[in-house]
């Protein structure tokens, strides 16, 4: 089992800049690709983007490239989304997600989800 637990969601101006973070534990996390959804009230689930377990390869929806940045740190079981010039369609739950094989877009891919943490961005 892995719990995973997002954190650093809130409240932002249009333009603004949060970082939020996914701590994982339970489990060897470098063993773990790591992708992180979103979820606007009354829409379908949206993949954001996914790293592979040793941060090398990342790949994101073509929509949000340039302005949101997956990383990861395997020594802190942390995984994180820079998400910068937010804009009010950004507003959602942001989840994320783990599995043991390879990145996927498919959200039925992963195993694992955290709680999502909530992302408003205000105009």
């Amino acid at each position: 089992q892995v719990q995973l637990v997002e954190s650093g969601g809130g409240l932002v101006q249009a333009g603004g800049s949060l970082r939020l973070a996914c701590a994982a534990s339970g489990r060897i996390f470098s063993d773990y690709s790591m992708a992180w959804f979103r979820q606007a009230p009354g829409k379908e689930r949206e993949f954001v983007g996914a790293i592979s377990r040793s941060g090398a390869l990342i790949f994101y929806t073509d929509s949000l490239k340039g302005r949101f940045t997956i990383s990861r740190d395997n020594a802190k079981n942390t995984v994180y989304l820079q998400m910068n010039s937010l804009k009010p369609e950004d507003t959602a739950v942001y989840l994320c997600a783990a599995r043991e094989g390879l990145r996927s877009r498919n959200e039925h891919d992963y195993e694992y989800w955290g709680r999502g943490t909530q992302v408003i961005v205000s105009s």
